[in-house]
């Protein structure tokens, strides 16, 4: 460990490769386990009982002719199928509908765009887990009699009303005007897009306001979360049976819950995971390349010390041994200092970017390992090399 210490230097760029690859690895795996965490917790906002039903959703690759061809097959979410299903299924404790798009909302002089706009039933916004911070949630009997109420998202109060309490205001929304029943608890951001930049008004306020009944999706709630497999085969039936489909025919409508889009989501980072390890690979292998030739050059410089560690009755197994552990510390090192190069990427990562990132413990153990397994596996032909050498041989080399 001598010589390493004096040839730092060296010793730094040796290391270069096996710093790259851990780092790599470490900050590909913070940045899948952060995005993995944040798709379970906030993406979905059906919880663990819950589902949607929509006409069609596409998660993964975008397939062009499957979209024309769903598109084709498959028909609108209507009201009538909504009112069934709420009145048939016994394995659920909500069916709600919804339907959304963006607008624009002003109060006085100040005016946001692309405001989310979505119109719900009354039991959708606890379902979807929306809390009220201010005020209240609109109900049923303001649903049914197309009330212009509405609940706003921390974006519009942050905006509308920055010193004023929101509740019983009046906004224009597409240019109608809505009262402020309520303000929902601030949800953050996600891939850099606001989560609270939206107004719920009650939905039959809202097919009043737009007219079109197109984009409905259904949000359902099992009685239960371990009876939420046996919900959904519910929910899948009876919509079968209502639109009249065969056996041998294939749903013509989809439904997503919080573990399919965890799962989906799995399979995407599946392949940026694999491409990582490709890369990581390749610096790894040429991390190692370097380590054996700098080891090959410390035999050469250090054949006195061998010769002098035989003659005084150093074995064959001590020598190997000394240039193994040698070679196995040295990336070790290596992997450190890219543990701490992956720590300052994620701590940036997350103060400048709005990707979420968060280390998981087994990436430092898998990068500090990995690096370390390398240097051990390159580092037995010098090792080997050092232990066969002569004692005679090495003593008569000149320093």
């Amino acid at each position: 460990m001598t010589s390493l210490r004096s040839s730092k230097l060296r010793s730094f760029l040796t290391l270069l490769g096996i710093i790259l690859a851990t780092a790599t690895l470490i900050s590909v795996m913070s940045i899948i386990h952060g995005m993995d965490v944040y798709i379970a917790q906030n993406v979905s906002d059906m919880g663990a009982d819950g589902f949607r039903v929509v006409r069609m959703a596409f998660i993964g690759n975008w397939d062009a002719k499957k979209f024309l061809e769903l598109d084709r097959k498959n028909p609108q979410l209507t009201r009538e199928e909504y009112d069934f299903l709420r009145q048939k299924s016994q394995l659920t404790r909500g069916v709600g509908m919804t339907v959304q798009r963006r607008g624009t909302a002003v109060f006085g002089a100040d005016k946001l765009e692309d405001v989310q706009l979505r119109g719900a039933t009354a039991n959708v916004p606890a379902m979807t887990n929306i809390q009220i911070e201010q005020g209240r949630a609109y109900t049923e009997m303001e649903d049914a009699r197309h009330v212009p109420v509405c609940i706003i998202g921390s974006d519009l109060k942050e905006a509308f009303f920055p010193n004023v309490d929101p509740v019983g205001k009046s906004i224009k929304i597409d240019g109608r005007p809505f009262t402020v029943a309520g303000v929902a608890r601030k949800q953050g951001s996600a891939f850099g897009q606001s989560l609270d930049n939206f107004a719920i008004f009650p939905i039959e306020a809202y097919f009043r306001t737009y007219g079109s009944r197109q984009g409905i999706n259904y949000v359902v709630q099992a009685r239960a979360t371990p009876e939420l497999f046996q919900a959904q085969e519910e929910i899948q039936l009876l919509l079968r049976a209502w639109r009249q489909l065969k056996p041998n025919q294939e749903d013509n409508f989809m439904i997503l819950s919080s573990d399919s889009l965890v799962s989906a989501w799995g399979q995407m980072t599946s392949a940026i995971a694999a491409t990582a390890m490709a890369v990581v690979s390749i610096f790894m292998v040429v991390g190692g390349v370097v380590i054996m030739n700098i080891m090959l050059a410390v035999v050469t410089e250090r054949t006195q010390e061998i010769g002098i560690r035989k003659s005084v009755g150093a074995r064959r197994r001590d020598i190997l041994w000394q240039f193994l552990v040698e070679s196995a510390t040295l990336s070790a090192m290596g992997g450190a200092l890219g543990v701490i190069f992956a720590f300052l990427v994620t701590v940036a990562g997350n103060a400048f970017t709005p990707l979420p990132m968060s280390m998981p413990w087994i990436a430092v153990f898998v990068g500090v390992f990995l690096s370390a397994a390398v240097g051990l596996f390159f580092g037995i032909y010098p090792a080997h090399r050092a232990s066969k050498l002569d004692p005679i041989r090495a003593l008569q080399v000149e320093r």
